[in-house]
């Protein structure tokens, strides 16, 4: 096969016409042309007016090596990858008739799923523990704090099946270096679950929840054909230790399981997960992450912006964006997790805060875009009162994060309402009477629902007072590339604290722990990857890595 790339034809042009391109490219008859597939689908949108598909396609011809030393030189035309992926180890039959305890999966999120599914297909038979709820009943508890206002502290938004990527935009792109395709691994088995086709194509493919939703219950199936087993509200509650190295695991009830092996993939929201393994003297160390809002604006509005007069066109679909500005105080504002035609989300795991996402559905039809306006914060930020020279502790992020989370829930009125300012107030500082109190018109879709105050209060902030300064600077900085950023009526919510995980727990080249052999981090929770499809590469290598220890030769 030979891969051609940046083959460019008008948005509207006849399906015959991407195989005459071809054809043109090559310089070969029709007939020479044996078929071919597109691998990769994009657009280049800077003249709105004439808005062109950018295609990467793989070809079949009947001279391959003829064409290859005729077009030597051409750097948009090479032989295409082998982008196949082959598991690195087999367990041989009746592996675990060796009497070695079979490895462990600790939580089912993305990163959890790839790393149980790779160890199933390796023929590991791994046991996964998940301290939420299979995935429909862990959505019928998160629409109970989004319609009712009631909270399920271990089945909601971040804890349950298919994990915190179950309620998002469902993205599946990502910039990590990739030299072996595993995210083609990814894509593909995402596919083999009931994903649309599109998505081993598309430059910026998405599901959406409602489709998540039954793809995670055909992985889970897979995993348990192959042998794999998932036990659901089994929270681990402690490790045993034993010689230095991971011998078992206590669930909350206090059932103790034998375990040499362990993935850790609890996601970054496991709060008591990190301040159990902190105590236990797992080595962990603080990171930067981002805090900030949710704004909102009309998707039409994006769309205008984005793609002039091809706005609504069904190849472009909804509009997305991607803004960053260096404000004069240092701080680095930028949009994140942008959802398109999607809604702003309750996205709390503890009771008495208020925390918010985005989520999108596949269609992307709902009439408000959404993207978090976020600006960076390190170790240095958040530190606790430990004096000028004190240690930062690994659990200084998860105090600062539940701190602007509390004030959150008291500024929306503690019910799980969320507090919320229009970005004209917020653009000009405008405090107390000058505040409006009804909203224009955007109305924001976050449910319990959104409660108008200043959250930049003297005194009272929402959010640390460089973050506001950064964002109050940024947002008529975005209105310059895109017209209407800054719009009166827009509408932000607060907080957004959850971007990433506040810690990282360093892993071996072996991917385990530096201090504690037998534990794999893994994925978003250990500072390893941040989005569906990097947690889900993440999962594969640490099963390959526990693959290969648990195979290898025993002394």
């Amino acid at each position: 096969m030979l891969r051609i790339t940046e083959l460019r034809l008008p948005l509207e042009h006849e399906p015959a016409a991407l195989r005459a391109a071809i054809v043109a490219r090559l310089g070969i008859a029709d007939a020479e042309l044996r078929g071919f597939t597109v691998f990769r689908r994009s657009w280049d949108a800077r003249r709105k007016s004439a808005i062109v598909l950018i295609y990467t396609v793989d070809c079949e011809v009947a001279d391959e090596a003829g064409l290859l030393a005729r077009h030597a030189g051409d750097a948009h035309l090479r032989p295409s990858p082998d982008t196949r992926y082959r598991l690195v180890a087999q367990a041989p039959a009746g592996f675990r008739a060796g009497g070695r305890p079979r490895p462990v999966v600790i939580g089912f999120g993305p990163c959890g799923i790839f790393a149980a599914l790779v160890l199933a297909q390796m023929g590991l038979a791994p046991l996964v523990l998940e301290r939420g709820k299979a995935v429909r009943e862990r959505t019928q508890d998160t629409w109970g704090l989004w319609r009712r206002g009631v909270l399920d502290p271990e089945s909601n938004v971040q804890f349950g099946e298919g994990g915190a990527g179950t309620f998002s935009d469902g993205k599946l792109w990502s910039q990590i270096s990739d030299p072996r395709h595993l995210t083609r691994k990814v894509l593909d088995e995402f596919v083999k679950a009931g994903a649309p086709e599109e998505i081993l194509y598309v430059a910026k493919p998405h599901i959406g929840t409602f489709r998540l939703v039954g793809m995670v219950e055909k992985m889970r199936a897979e995993i348990e054909a192959l042998g794999g087993e998932l036990r659901f509200r089994s929270r681990v509650a402690d490790l045993r230790i034993e010689g230095g190295r991971l011998r078992g695991l206590v669930l909350d009830g206090g059932e103790q399981l034998d375990c040499e092996h362990a993935v850790l993939a609890v996601g970054h929201s496991a709060r008591d997960a990190f301040e159990m393994l902190h105590r236990r003297g797992v080595q962990m160390v603080a990171k930067p992450f981002s805090v900030g809002f949710r704004i909102e604006h009309p998707q039409s509005l994006i769309d205008r912006a984005r793609f002039g007069p091809s706005a609504g066109h069904p190849v472009l679909g909804a509009a997305d964006y991607k803004l960053v500005h260096h404000a004069r105080n240092g701080r680095s504002v930028y949009s994140f997790c942008m959802c398109p035609g999607g809604t702003v989300v309750a996205a709390t795991s503890e009771a008495g805060r208020v925390v918010t996402n985005g989520m999108s559905q596949y269609s992307r039809n709902e009439r408000n875009a959404n993207a978090g306006i976020v600006v960076g914060v390190d170790p240095q930020d958040y530190r606790q009162d430990r004096g000028a020279d004190g240690p930062v502790s690994p659990l200084d992020g998860v105090a600062f994060q539940r701190h602007w989370e509390s004030r959150a829930f008291r500024l929306g009125g503690e019910n799980y309402e969320a507090p919320g300012e229009l970005v004209g107030d917020f653009v000009k500082g405008r405090h107390g009477k000058a505040l409006a109190r009804e909203f224009g018109t955007v109305l924001p879709s976050y449910r319990p629902g959104v409660h108008l105050t200043d959250l930049a209060e003297p005194g009272q902030p929402s959010l640390p007072d460089a973050a506001l300064e950064a964002m109050r600077e940024a947002l008529p900085a975005f209105e310059r590339q895109i017209p209407g950023f800054a719009m009166a009526d827009a509408v932000l919510t607060g907080v957004e604290t959850r971007t990433s995980s506040p810690l990282r727990i360093p892993r071996g080249k072996d991917f385990q722990s530096l201090n504690l052999p037998g534990l794999y981090p893994a994925g978003e929770g250990a500072g390893y990857a941040g989005g569906i499809m990097s947690a889900g590469v993440d999962g594969i290598e640490v099963a390959e890595a526990l693959g290969r220890a648990m195979l290898q030769p025993q002394p």
